[in-house]
């Protein structure tokens, strides 16, 4: 008997074998095709990952209930790609093909349509329009004629711009037979392509390296200050990958995904852009998906998950941000999509481009080994010049909401002067802590802690609510101390929210918009709160959100506030992130004619961190982390894994972990070193603790060889059944 044997979204490293269902038969040429099947009390949605004899010791198999696709939705590179990721990072193969595909694929529904609707007025409408009265319907039948008379319906996003109320109208014309919907091929919908600036010689340089190596597998990285125009790189590397017919797919971080990145690519390319990303419902993300499998979708732009998309006449792949850590996923399947990207690229034989303004060490690592290009621009693009950046010392000085007096002064220099200001706070919120001056209480969260303390709870809502940011525990602010009874309770601290109320008291007549998670939970808020807030003089106070992905050209100053936090962390990655981020937030000043400046403030003026990007910028600081790194044995220089392990008491999640390590020695070579069971850097969180074990070695290959050996015994532990336990490949952080 010959079956299916079928990879199912569960938690366990193998494939079940299935008859087929009634009336069809095994054929290898199954393989990637979706069926449902029974499994235990539920039913699933599984792929077929491959075929078979069946076993004759093993108990017949059952039944498939239904095959769902009449050709394979993973197929060629794509299908071989997921295979090596399950590899990677060893998760069982049905979590990976669940990860690859949207919500209603992963529930069984059929491959979405993906022609797009269009709106054009029928022939009773041709001749009604002259007589309609004025009003909403009839400036939108005119619109629709100018439609008719350029022989094209018009699309939603057409009549939208030139309708923002065009719904009711629409209605209206549709339930008097004077309008009708028409589905029309989405290449139809494509705007007309807008030339670009003059490239500078570096940039035509970086151009011309990327379109010597367009038929093959390349990697490249761009190392762009900010403001270097990378992004009219790809555009132009893009635009030749589209002139031969191919498709260009391009990553971006969440946060740098905006609409004006969308509008941008969109104008300038003549072609539909589809998005993909965390924002857009479950049907949008199918169709888009959909578009790519049919070979339609010619430009996506996608954050970390885009990665997965079909890409059946791929030629070229994009990573903006390459450093950005929101590439990597962290929980669930574990992997990083830019490292993904990499595989898929030169499986498809394309060409990938990194960009960044900050690379991380490992691209440049790699870029020094010879193993990428390294395309450099070094200047700003156009006449925009690098900003000012200042140091300023805030020991022994008054704080106001942590805003320093001399900064206050800056910032009214900046008003005065009709520029934006931007003051960057990487904390939301109110205020870190709330306590009591009378005793010392703080509130705390009761589900989580750090190795020396329990958790503090954020004051948010000017003072009136408590959230812990690790677990999401809410509560009401107290009115009094529930120790000593005692009414004086303080906020500690400064938030986004409390430094925006007192800029809104210190400068009463400028607008002062925060942007955070919390204001920009609905969809397209981000870029609604910017269009409002426009080129006028105004102060913007935001976190990392605003680091990345706008360009906003009065923006003369850029405060950054409460760096200290980040310059004495435990996490070895730390200066890196940190390093990053300053230069990326002191990328927004100046990027236009106007000259920028960067102050940023400090207890600790003399930090090495500082002293070496304020007096030789970040490649500086990369060389000297570099060299750190491999004293250390830290990555690049070495490969890691991490073995997490949660449960309800300490000593449960602590004998796993030591029955793994076992289990690890036992198979793994001399080099291989083990560290741990060792407590988390936040050793509770949401109620359970948590343990780890550290693995790393110098070679790649001898790390996952013994995770090969080691991992079905360590499944197969009595202690894996009683803790919740993951593995991490190449992981981000510690925590």
């Amino acid at each position: 008997m010959h079956v299916w044997r079928v990879a199912l979204p569960v938690p366990l490293p193998r494939l079940f074998d299935y008859r087929p269902a009634d009336g069809q038969s095994v054929d290898p040429a199954d393989v990637g095709t979706r069926v449902r099947v029974p499994f235990g009390s539920r039913e699933l949605v599984g792929v077929i990952a491959d075929t078979g004899a069946a076993d004759a010791d093993a108990p017949e198999p059952k039944p498939a209930l239904t095959r769902l696709d009449p050709e394979p939705l993973f197929h060629g590179e794509l299908l071989e790609s997921l295979r090596w990721l399950a590899r990677y990072t060893h998760a069982p193969l049905g979590e990976v093909f669940a990860t690859a595909l949207p919500a209603p694929l992963r529930h069984g529904e059929p491959l979405a349509d993906t022609h797009a609707w269009a709106w054009q007025l029928t022939e009773a409408g041709l001749t009604a329009r002259p007589g309609l009265r004025a009003g909403r319907p009839r400036r939108l039948a005119d619109r629709l004629l100018a439609g008719a008379c350029d022989e094209d319906a018009l699309d939603l996003a057409e009549v939208e711009g030139h309708a923002p109320d065009w719904r009711a109208a629409a209605r209206a014309l549709a339930k008097r037979g004077l309008a009708e919907r028409v589905a029309v091929p989405a290449s139809a919908l494509a705007p007309a392509p807008q030339p670009g600036p003059t490239l500078n010689d570096e940039q035509q340089a970086a151009v011309d390296a990327i379109l010597a190596v367009r038929e093959r597998f390349a990697p490249l990285l761009l190392d762009g200050v900010t403001g270097s125009g990378k992004t009219e790189v790809y555009l132009r590397a893009i635009a030749d990958c589209l002139a031969r017919g191919r498709q260009a797919l391009v990553l971006v971080p969440e946060i740098g995904l905006t609409p004006q990145t969308l509008a941008r690519f969109r104008a300038r390319l003549g072609v539909p852009v589809h998005a993909l990303h965390s924002g857009l419902g479950d049907s949008e993300r199918a169709r888009t998906w959909a578009a790519c499998l049919r070979g339609e979708a010619r430009v996506i732009v996608g954050t970390r998950s885009a990665i997965f998309l079909p890409l059946p006449e791929a030629g070229l792949i994009v990573v903006d941000e390459e450093h950005d850590g929101s590439f990597k996923q962290l929980d669930g399947i574990r992997y990083h999509a830019r490292d993904f990207a990499l595989v898929r690229a030169k499986a498809l034989d394309v060409p990938v481009l990194l960009g960044s303004a900050t690379p991380s060490l490992e691209s440049l690592r790699n870029a020094q080994a010879g193993r990428y290009a390294h395309l450099r621009l070094l200047q700003r693009a156009g006449d925009a010049q690098p900003p000012r950046v200042r140091v300023v010392d805030v020991r022994k000085r008054p704080l106001d909401a942590g805003l320093s007096p001399e900064l206050i002064e800056t910032i009214a220099r900046a008003l005065d002067a009709d520029g934006q200001v931007l003051v960057f706070k990487n904390r939301r919120g109110y205020a870190p802590v709330l306590i009591c001056h009378d005793c010392g209480w703080s509130a705390h969260c009761h589900r989580c802690s750090t190795p020396t303390s329990p958790t503090p709870m954020t004051v948010h809502a000017g003072g009136r609510r408590l959230q812990c940011h690790h677990c999401g525990a809410r509560r009401p602010a107290p009115n009094a101390c529930p120790d000593c009874g005692g009414l004086a309770l303080q906020s500690q601290g400064a938030g986004t929210e409390r430094i925006e109320e007192a800029l809104a008291a210190r400068f009463p007549e400028v607008p002062v918009l925060r942007i955070d998670r919390g204001t920009t939970q609905r969809r397209d808020a981000l870029e609604k709160h910017l269009t409002e807030f426009g080129n006028a003089r105004g102060i913007l106070v935001g976190t990392q959100m605003l680091a990345k992905g706008h360009d906003l050209p009065n923006l003369t100053l850029v405060a950054v506030v409460g760096i200290d936090e980040g310059l004495f962390s435990a996490d070895f990655r730390a200066p890196e992130k940190l390093a990053q981020l300053l230069i990326q937030v002191a990328g927004r000043a100046g990027r236009a004619r106007r000259a920028g400046e960067v102050v940023l403030q400090t207890h600790h003026p003399e930090h090495p961190l500082l002293s070496t990007l304020l007096a030789g910028g970040y490649a500086a600081f990369a060389e000297i982390e570099l060299a750190q790194r491999e004293l250390a044995a830290f990555p690049p220089f070495a490969h890691m894994a991490l073995l997490r392990a949660e449960a309800k008491e300490t000593e449960t999640a602590n004998a796993f972990l030591q029955a793994a390590r076992m289990a690890l020695r036992e198979v793994g070579d001399d080099a291989l070193e083990l560290n741990g069971p060792v407590p988390a850097p936040m050793p509770r969180r949401a109620g359970y603790q948590r343990a780890q074990l550290i693995l790393s070695a110098p070679e790649r290959r001898s790390l996952h060889a013994a995770l090969d050996r080691a991992l079905p015994a360590i499944h197969a532990l009595p202690q894996a059944r009683k803790v919740r336990w993951s593995l991490d490949v190449d992981p981000a952080d510690l925590y």
